[in-house]
């Protein structure tokens, strides 16, 4: 690696990051929800995990699209990959204080189950 790969790691803090949310907003072509909600959405949860000073440890991506296309703004958290579904802030907020903070998901808004066998 070059020395600004590695300098733009450690701006990132990328070896502290214990979860990485992806929502889909913004799209260039809207199916899953208006992007004005879509982008609402995202504002949101920007602004929010900055409050909350999560930035260090939660990351957070744009995407285009999950591939969903309904019932969006459509999001999904790693490592556990749970997705969710109806991503407005208020169900943000959950799965924030929820999954990203406390470990659980929002079993309200999910959108599949956990594979069998495996405990989230």
């Amino acid at each position: 690696m070059n020395d600004s790969l590695l300098q733009r790691i450690e701006i990132l803090r990328l070896s502290e990051i214990r979860r990485h949310i992806f929502l889909c907003c913004d799209q260039t072509k809207p199916k899953c929800c208006d992007k004005v909600m879509g982008l609402e959405s995202w504002i949101y949860l920007k602004q929010r995990l900055q409050e909350l000073n999560l930035t260090g440890s939660i990351y957070r991506s744009k995407a285009n699209c999950l591939r969903v296309c309904q019932q969006g703004p459509i999001a999904v958290v790693y490592p556990e990959g749970v997705w969710y579904h109806s991503c407005t802030p208020e169900v943000l907020e959950r799965i924030i204080q929820e999954h990203l903070i406390g470990g659980v998901p929002v079993e309200a808004y999910r959108l599949i189950a956990p594979p069998v066998g495996v405990k989230l």
